[in-house]
């Protein structure tokens, strides 16, 4: 299945480089999980994925198939819980940190997942839709923020 160990590496540096870059806006931003992270996520997505590749190519397409729906499936689950340490809570429960991060960690892993399978593509499209999220529309999140909550401020004030 895979094409030699050139391939092989690009895939893995790949998936490294586009999840060193997500994490990169988040170092920018002062969040926790930057470039390292955000770098090994993708990095290991990629690596099972190709791993499973690998070894599905001596099982049959059948075999192939099983085998990576599970990888995927379990990449999906295992990310969910990484992502899941990154979210606070406040103590009276009124506000929520952290969800873009656990976000942009799913989005990591399913881009290294993406590079794994060589769907260059895909990889491609979606990266560049995840900085557009966030990198671009962040400052228009918070001015909208900023709006509503300057609204709310002056209906708080006006009798």
């Amino acid at each position: 299945m895979m094409t030699g160990f050139a391939d092989y590496a690009l895939r893995l540096a790949a998936a490294t480089a586009i999840g060193c870059l997500l994490g990169l806006t988040r170092d920018v931003a002062g969040k926790p999980a930057g470039m390292r992270t955000m770098g090994l996520v993708a990095f290991g997505s990629a690596l099972i994925t190709l791993c499973a590749l690998d070894a599905g190519a001596r099982l049959g397409a059948a075999g192939l198939s099983r085998l990576l729906q599970g990888v995927i499936q379990g990449v999906l689950t295992g990310v969910g819980f990484v992502g899941a340490g990154a979210v606070l809570h406040s103590p009276e429960g009124t506000k929520v940190r952290g969800l873009t991060t656990a976000a942009i960690i799913w989005a990591a892993a399913m881009l290294g997942v993406a590079c794994g399978l060589g769907a260059w593509a895909n990889v491609a499209l979606a990266s560049g839709l995840a900085l557009v999220l966030i990198v671009v529309l962040h400052p228009l999140e918070k001015h909208i923020e900023d709006r509503a909550r300057r609204a709310k401020e002056d209906r708080k004030t006006t009798p």
